[in-house]
Parts: C-alpha cells; sequence; structure tokens
C-alpha cells in the first residue's frame, strides 16, 4: 500500500532538510517527506541480508533497467558504453565544467536556477555568463536576444536546467532543439540536468523531451543527466548517470574525473534498480498527490495571499513564489523570523523578492505551512 498521507517524524535522523534548523518548519531542499517506494525498500533489504558490502560496481541489473528506463521513457536505445555513473548530479556538474572548459573560459545559463548552476564555474576558474528568463504570456521563456547578445567568443558550456528548477517549466521539444541549435551556432557543449523529469503533473499536457532524444548532429556536443534520486526520494543514496553518445565527448568528461568523485554506494545500484524496474504505479500515485497539493495550494494563495503571484507550473514540487507585491525586505527572512518556517530564498537561485516552496509532503503538512505563512502576513 502507498502511503502519502502519514506525517513520517523526521527530526533528529540527521537529514539536512529538518536537522539543519531544526527549530525551524522546513519546506525548503527538494527532499520529499514521503516514505520510498516498497519495492525500493525490499530491494535494499535483500541486499542488507546479504551481509557483505565490498567496493561495488554497476551490475547487469542496473545496467539493463537504466537502458530499458531510456528505451521506454525516452524513447531512445543505448548501449553499455553511452553510460557513465555518477554518485550525484552536482559534482557531475562540477566534473562537466572542467572537462569541457579551461581557466579564464566562460559557462552560461538562464536564471533563475538552481544554485549549483551559479557555482560550479568557480571549480574550473572560469567566469559564468547569466541571463534572465522572461516571463510572456503566462510562461516563463527563454530571452533569446540577450542570450545572443551575452554571449562570448570564451563561452564554452550552457548548462540547461529541464524541466526547470525552480520555474517549474517543462521546456517543449522545439524549445530543446532551439537550445542544442544556440550551442551548435556557438560551439558549445550543451550540458542538459534532467533530474526532474519523471515528476511532470501532467504528461499529456506537457510531454518530457529529453536532450537525448535530440538529432544526431548535436550529440556530439551534448552531455545528459539523469537520476531516479528526486523522483523516488533516495537522493541521500547518491546515484546519478550522464549520457554521452560521442565516443572523443564521453572520454573527455571521464578523464577529468581524476580522484575527486567518490565511489558510488552499494546500495544505491539496487535503489535506483528497483525504482527504474518496480516502480511505476508508486510514481503515479505520488503525481496524483503532488497535482492535489499543487492546486490546494494554488487556491490557498489565492484565496487568502492573493499578493503572493504563482505562474502555473508544469513540473517539479517546488512552488515558486513571487512575493515582491509583499513589498518585504527579504521575504525568506520575514517568514522565517515571524512563522518559523524554513524556506529557499530566491536570492540563491539569482531572483530576489521570490522564495521557493517544497509542497512534495502530506498536504496537512502542505496546508500547516501556508496557514503558518497567511499568519505571518
Amino acid at each position: 500500500m502507498n502511503d502519502f498521507t502519514t506525517v513520517i517524524p523526521r527530526r533528529g535522523t540527521g537529514c539536512i532538510k529538518f536537522d539543519r534548523k531544526p527549530e525551524l518548519d522546513p519546506f525548503w531542499v527538494a527532499d520529499m517527506d514521503f516514505v520510498s517506494a516498497p519495492p525500493i525498500l525490499d530491494a535494499l533489504h535483500s541486499r542488507i541480508d546479504h551481509g557483505v558490502f565490498g567496493y561495488p560496481q554497476p551490475h547487469k541489473g542496473l545496467v539493463d533497467a537504466v537502458k530499458n528506463y531510456v528505451s521506454r521513457i525516452h524513447q531512445t536505445d543505448i548501449d553499455q558504453k553511452h553510460i557513465v555513473h555518477l554518485g550525484g548530479l552536482v559534482p557531475a556538474k562540477s566534473l562537466a565544467v572542467r572537462a569541457f572548459a579551461s581557466p579564464g573560459d566562460a559557462v552560461m545559463t538562464a536564471t533563475p536556477v538552481y544554485p549549483p548552476f551559479l557555482g560550479v564555474h568557480k571549480d574550473g576558474g572560469l567566469d559564468l555568463i547569466t541571463t534572465r528568463h522572461i516571463f510572456h504570456e503566462g510562461q516563463w521563456r527563454f530571452d533569446w536576444e540577450a542570450m545572443e547578445g551575452a554571449i562570448t567568443a570564451k563561452t564554452k558550456i550552457f548548462l540547461f536546467c529541464n524541466p526547470q528548477n525552480p520555474l517549474g517549466r517543462v521546456f517543449s521539444e522545439a524549445e530543446v532543439t532551439q537550445v542544442a541549435e544556440f550551442c551548435e551556432r556557438h560551439d558549445l557543449i550543451m550540458i542538459s540536468d534532467e533530474i526532474h523529469c519523471d515528476l511532470i503533473l501532467d504528461e499529456e499536457k506537457t510531454p518530457f523531451f529529453s536532450a537525448c532524444r535530440l538529432p544526431e548532429r548535436f550529440q556530439k556536443r551534448t552531455v545528459t543527466f539523469l537520476s531516479p534520486s528526486k523522483t523516488y526520494n533516495i537522493a541521500g543514496l547518491g546515484y546519478a548517470y550522464a549520457l554521452i553518445f560521442d565516443d572523443t565527448l564521453r572520454r573527455r568528461f571521464e578523464a577529468a574525473k581524476g580522484h575527486t568523485l567518490p565511489e558510488i554506494n552499494a546500495l544505491a545500484y539496487y535503489a535506483a534498480e528497483a525504482a527504474y524496474n518496480d516502480c511505476e504505479d508508486w510514481r503515479q500515485d505520488l503525481l496524483a498527490v503532488l497535482r492535489t497539493n499543487y492546486q490546494t495550494a494554488k487556491d490557498f494563495i489565492a484565496d487568502k495571499m492573493p499578493a503572493i503571484k504563482i505562474p502555473d507550473m508544469e513540473a517539479t514540487y517546488l512552488m515558486w513564489m513571487d512575493c515582491r507585491e509583499l513589498n518585504l525586505p527579504n521575504p525568506t527572512n520575514h517568514f522565517e523570523q515571524e512563522a518559523g518556517l524554513f524556506l529557499s530564498d530566491g536570492a540563491f537561485f539569482g531572483e530576489k523578492g521570490f522564495v521557493r516552496f517544497n509542497f512534495g509532503c502530506p498536504t496537512s503538512r502542505v496546508l500547516d505551512g501556508l496557514q503558518k505563512m497567511h499568519s505571518a502576513l
């Protein structure tokens, strides 16, 4: 039985969400409060019962699960050699900027965006170029004119976030292709972080188009990052992977590893295998809960806090709240001091006056957090 209503006590378990600021009620980091799917727990128990935890490697079951997932969900057939197994996508982005650029070069991305996109350039001694997403006709979009104006001869990499965190956009096939064409035109490597791609709220209305599905001509400059971690709430186990079809590009990426990345732990591979093979019913139940939570939050805000604007979102469980009409010096600090809430500050994503609210939790907790926000206003 899939349970999305029980509130699980997490404080004191060593999780950053609840224990970083234990005096606050947390709705910040992208970590859900749901128990992972039963098949994942069964797979972990089975592996633990074996009792030996030596140095692991990706076993055949995991590799087959990834290949089948990519074929089934992303309509792309891959070989084992195309998969680069990784211990997480933040270190993977750091690895990418070191692999495909040299000190003094530049990395480009569009804001607001997940904070590590705005920091990994430092690991390679690179410059950062950003342009802002624009809100046009009720939708967040790329500002192509600004991007063309900001690009420099030293720009080597474009960091692409799809689905977009924190905006909740699912970029269309045409938009993904346009990003690829921009990268081709300016000779950039396209790094597509797609960690939230299995959290599309309406998969018929906004189907996801992965960069791994781009035409072959783009694949010599494309790296696609994927992981089951956000969808199945197993981020703490640390498993992700890159799909790199071009042999030369993949060798450059592998060569940059050096000794900087840790071994992937023995349990992570088995959790990922179970997630991809046996948890589709759990994922669909999760999406139903997230749709309910999203609509519940939208309705509450429209009724009780109309000064907070919530553009339509298409993916993730992370609501991007425009609080500028509240005229608060820092909305995040206000809600912390007046409501005891721990929210993500928009400034860290490159956009002051916004907060990010995590609704990946039982509906009762979503309402509790929103009520506290309302009381603070």
